[in-house]
């Protein structure tokens, strides 16, 4: 099936701020049209420019919302509710790390905001459909993050503990997006539970292979772990739904390597980077996804630890709609062919006379 990806669309959540173009709705989608992009992707939980509990309850609030973006040029590409759902699981060693993603009033109460974080979620659910968005891009949260490297020893059963309950809070909300309509995916990252295939798959196996449970597939976090992001396509394409452009680089020295030392980004060995500044060969990525099929957008995140966010925006527009293959529906060697027919075939094959 010819498929060409859709693009370029833009993270807004790296953008969103206080000052004007970037505090409105009407005015960072005006933003980003006038940069060249065709989508943006929202983040949810920025009341600046989105009510998501209005939205889930309100079909006009929804096209009003919709009709902002596109009367600027650009279509909602799915909601972000990465910051909900990092809340979902939570181990108690983040808690006063992340009580600043929850409302004031809920912080030092993690129950109460694991709730928050849920009904979030399935607000998301129905905002998402009411917007007529096919998937929401999304964090898996993390209770067994802190014991990565497997020392001291971890006791045996742990990991699978960890794995066990994460999809007892995660299923009654994939059945509530299966019931929206809506996928969940979830961008594999380092200091989520979920953060490369082998992860992935074991929440995937604990659902039951869940139609709902997705990917947002990011080759600059594969890149800083050393994965091959490339065959990570062709393992879990079926399942990827949303597409971050990020680019990065990973220079190891004898100082430093995967683990970057505790520094600081500029003075990692592992560094994200705007587009074209990085080591991810983007060419053959898109290769892939055309290869597949992929039905998604290409949506810029910029994080660069080097060059400005409007710079980066600004070339990142062009960057990703020079990528976009233009899916061909003709094979190249369609003027040599002709018309077959059965008896053609068998002919040609020796199977009777001809």
């Amino acid at each position: 099936m010819t498929t060409t990806i859709k693009g370029p669309a833009i993270f807004l959540a790296q953008f969103a701020g206080d000052a004007a173009p970037f505090n409105s709705w009407e005015s960072i989608t005006r933003w980003a049209g006038n940069l060249g992009y065709k989508g943006v992707q929202l983040p949810s939980n920025d009341a600046r420019l989105f009510d998501l509990a209005r939205a889930a309850e309100s079909q006009d609030y929804c096209d009003e919302i919709a009709g902002i973006a596109r009367a600027n040029g650009v279509e909602i590409t799915e909601l972000s509710t990465h910051l909900q759902g990092q809340l979902v699981a939570v181990h108690p060693v983040y808690d006063d790390s992340f009580d600043v993603f929850a409302p004031p009033e809920l912080r030092g109460r993690p129950q109460a905001r694991q709730e928050w974080a849920v009904g979030q979620m399935l607000l998301a659910a129905k905002a998402s459909r009411r917007l007529g968005l096919d998937a929401t891009i999304s964090f898996s949260g993390a209770l067994a993050w802190p014991y990565l490297y497997p020392w001291p020893q971890r006791p045996a059963g742990l990991v699978e503990a960890a794995f066990d309950e994460l999809a007892k809070r995660w299923l009654p909300i994939l059945d509530a997006y299966d019931e929206a309509g809506v996928d969940i995916a979830f961008e594999l990252h380092p200091g989520e539970d979920l953060f490369d295939g082998a992860t992935f798959e074991m929440l995937l196996e604990r659902v039951g292979h869940h139609p709902r449970l997705a990917i947002a597939y990011d080759p600059s976090h594969f890149l800083l772990q050393q994965l091959d992001y490339l065959e990570f396509i062709d393992l879990y394409h079926d399942r990827i739904k949303v597409m971050h452009v990020k680019d990065a680089e990973f220079r190891p020295s004898g100082r430093q390597g995967v683990y970057s030392g505790y520094q600081g980004w500029i003075d990692r060995a592992g560094r994200f980077r705007s587009l074209g500044d990085g080591q991810v060969d983007f060419k053959a990525i898109f290769s892939k996804f055309a290869q597949y099929g992929f039905k998604g957008w290409a949506v810029l995140e910029w994080e660069c630890c080097l060059k400005h966010p409007e710079q980066g925006a600004l070339e990142g527009a062009p960057f990703i709609r020079d990528h976009i293959i233009k899916v061909t529906d003709k094979a190249f060697d369609d003027f040599a062919g002709g018309q077959s027919d059965p008896q053609q075939i068998r002919r040609m094959l020796g199977l009777i006379e001809a």
